[in-house]
């Protein structure tokens, strides 16, 4: 229960009252600021506490906005003001000073919320102020203004406005006008049956798996099976954000199941499709592993440039942004800009379909095809963008970019070695010759050669060279997506050319395992709460430890039967068990503040 106090008895016929019940707050009522403070001190410490002044006038669901959101720490309207349990000692000293003013006996200040929201900004609390739109918050002074204020709360359906605002601002061609017009609905469905966002978010996840397993009985029934129920999951995916925006249901953990459950359903989906293509003598493990990790690395370029962004401003906002303002002026481009990136709403719309009429092989060469156009469109519009960024790199920025290396003790031992000096912006350059050394080694020469071992040892050096600097350069945000590109395509490489039974399906587990890895790398940083501990890249031995030991293995195990299979199993699960045990664990356990991933489309 959270404590809502009224900063004086509500007007005649006012049903702020019942309103604020509704929301779940327990009313007390206060003569002015010192009595207010005296009942905020009552309040038990850990409560969410909310200010309201009695003559407020407006939307149900603006106060829920204002007062009931979890993700901040305080929330400001006019004439109401909330407070969770960080910013209740701001409150306490705002209070305080408010009360020290004197007015008129019985008569409430003008707008008392509204000056402790101020005063909370002064003292350093970020207090947020939601758009309400076409919503009504107001504090009329006088019978006038309240009368055209009660007119305009009529002349505006709150629920209609809640409902729409349910729904993602920006969100892809397929899910916007296939998904979303029915998807809301059964949000509020949902919300009204007391059905939580985890709820639907885990149901999604079931369907998913329901349909990968239909995928692997290799039957066309089976097949037309999986894809209607892969968009049955991304309908009950679609809902459980609005759930959330609903209902202003957010949490740590459900930005967290959202996020991660969306990768596990997909590659999840696609270990169904190489196991049913098996049982119909089609072997499409190497195309399955090639499209997650095309996937895989497309994504962590959208991370990765995203968070070398995330504190762009002045001219070097305007340069980036430049041209995609400008093509956002014409009204078509902006769906035919979403959707030839192929986001999750395309790609699962397409997956369903070629999964119910064709077959394995031809819906993973059309991923792989989509998936690799979208990449180079974004990735080159990124590059363009970067090389015509005036602006500096923060600190911040730096310091995510080094996490979402995954470098471990050898490259940070590499580094140390072989300390280099000179100007910033090499990293690029060194992860792009290890990468292209490393790969061209591995295609080239044969399963198990020794040489494979020196250019693993040459790609670990150079890679420490790549990070031995902060990567502030303007194309150093490339450096996490190269490191993934070279692992990855390392182990599918190599359990392609082996002659290990086995071994492709064992390859992609362990590219799974890591891969999830670096998805929990990225939403703790998305999050606020860093990077995951040292100790967790140290025992996964980083990008370079694994992938030297890859190559180790193939050289040792060459030539003995399904021996490289079981290590690369062995390598598979060890590596999951610790990266899925201490991921449940922080996330369980996270004190980060609530949040929603609204994501990008992709």
């Amino acid at each position: 229960m959270s404590t809502a106090i009224l900063t004086g008895p509500p007007a005649p016929g006012s049903s702020l009252d019942g309103d604020l019940r509704l929301l779940g707050f327990d009313v007390r009522i206060a003569s002015g600021a010192e009595e207010a403070g005296a009942l905020l001190a009552a309040v038990p410490a850990g409560e969410r506490v909310a200010l309201v002044d009695p003559r407020f006038v407006g939307h149900l669901h603006a106060l829920r906005l204002t007062l009931t959101d979890p993700r901040f720490p305080a929330a400001a309207a006019p004439g109401a003001l909330t407070a969770q349990s960080g910013a209740r000692p701001a409150l306490a000293r705002a209070l305080s000073g408010a009360s020290t003013v004197p007015g008129p006996p019985g008569t409430p200040a003008a707008d008392l919320p509204g000056a402790l929201a101020d005063a909370l900004d002064a003292d350093g609390v970020a207090v947020h102020r939601p758009q309400l739109g076409t919503l009504v918050a107001a504090v009329p002074t006088d019978a006038e203004a309240r009368h055209a204020a009660r007119a305009a709360v009529e002349a505006v359906d709150d629920e209609a406005v809640r409902l729409r605002s349910a729904v993602k601002a920006h969100d892809g061609f397929f899910t916007t006008f296939f998904i979303s017009p029915y998807s809301r609905h059964i949000a509020r469905w949902c919300a009204r049956r007391g059905l939580t966002p985890n709820q639907v978010t885990t149901a999604s996840l079931i369907t998913a798996l329901i349909a990968a397993g239909c995928a692997a009985t290799g039957e066309r029934g089976g097949y037309v099976a999986a894809g209607v129920l892969l968009l049955v999951s991304f309908v009950l995916d679609c809902t459980d954000g609005q759930l959330a925006r609903y209902a202003l249901k957010y949490s740590t953990m459900g930005a967290w199941l959202d996020a991660t459950f969306d990768r596990a359903k997909e590659y999840a989906f696609y270990a169904g499709l190489a196991l049913g293509a098996a049982r119909n003598g089609d072997d499409v493990w190497a195309l399955a592993l090639g499209a997650m990790v095309l996937m895989t690395c497309r994504h962590v370029v959208d991370f990765s440039f995203n968070e070398a962004n995330a504190e762009s401003t002045g001219a070097a906002a305007r340069t980036s942004l430049a041209l995609s303002n400008r093509l956002d002026g014409v009204g078509w481009t902006v769906w035919a800009r979403r959707m030839i990136i192929l986001p999750i709403g395309e790609r699962w719309a397409m997956i369903a379909v070629l999964t119910a009429v064709t077959t394995p092989r031809i819906v993973f060469w059309a991923l792989i095809a989509g998936c690799a156009f979208a990449a180079c469109y974004t990735t080159a519009g990124r590059v363009l963008r970067s090389l015509t960024r005036k602006g500096r790199r923060s600190d911040r920025a730096a310091r995510a970019l080094a996490d979402l290396t995954d470098s471990g003790p050898l490259a940070r031992f590499a580094a140390r070695l072989f300390h280099r000096s000179g100007d910033r912006g090499l990293g690029v350059v060194f992860a792009a010759i290890a990468t292209a050394g490393l790969l061209s080694a591995v295609l080239t020469w044969p399963f198990g050669d020794r040489q494979t071992v020196i250019a693993a040892v040459g790609y670990t050096i150079l890679a420490g060279l790549a990070v031995a600097q902060p990567l502030k350069g303007a194309l150093d945000w490339l450096v996490p997506p190269l490191f993934r590109a070279a692992e990855y395509t390392t182990v599918l490489v190599l359990a392609a050319r082996s002659d290990s039974p086995g071994a492709l399906p064992a390859a992609f587990g362990l590219v799974a395992a890591v891969a999830y890895h670096h998805y929990d790398t990225v939403y703790r940083i998305r999050g606020g709460t860093g990077a995951p501990p040292a100790w967790l890249v140290r025992v996964t031995g980083g990008h370079e430890g694994r992938t030297l030991l890859v190559t180790v293995l193939a050289a040792l195990l060459a030539g003995r039967g399904d021996d490289f299979t079981l290590a690369l199993t062995a390598l598979a699960v060890a590596v999951a068990l610790v990266v899925l045990v201490e991921s449940i664990r922080f996330w369980v356990s996270s004190g980060a503040p609530a949040v929603h991933d609204e994501g990008e489309t992709a």
